[in-house]
């Protein structure tokens, strides 16, 4: 047989087939839809799913959000905190600073009459000693 000739002949033996097979035909439609049923059943649950999913995803956001609303209050309060101390910090170092000079001032002093003491003290003795 020909090229054309098989296509006829194959197309006429199909046409026989499906004619003779209908109840074959009726059953692999049964199973098509079956199979439609099923993936339409998949996407309905794959739906719920992500319907769960982004649930719990908005939920996690707002608790987000309600936290960072707390921190920043947190923060503000500590701002405020600081402000009102930075003045007593700035004063209480001012008065080291004095303190560290004062301590300077009489170490010098100290110095100076330690050498005074040793370096004239015995003359000093024998002069108050003698009068």
């Amino acid at each position: 047989m020909g090229g054309f000739d098989q296509c006829r002949w194959q197309a006429g033996r199909v046409l026989v087939d499906m004619a003779a097979d209908d109840g074959t035909m009726q059953r692999e439609i049964g199973m098509l839809t079956a199979k439609v049923d099923m993936i339409l059943e998949t996407m309905r649950r794959s739906e719920e799913k992500s319907d769960v999913s982004r649930a719990s995803m908005h939920r996690r956001m707002d608790d987000q959000a309600d936290r960072m609303g707390k921190v920043e209050s947190t923060v503000n309060g500590v701002q405020e905190d600081v402000k009102e101390m930075k003045p007593v910090v700035e004063e209480i170092q001012m008065w080291r600073q004095r303190g560290i000079g004062a301590l300077a001032i009489v170490g010098i002093g100290a110095s100076a009459l330690t050498f005074i003491v040793t370096k004239f003290g015995s003359s000093l003795m024998a002069w108050v000693g003698a009068r």
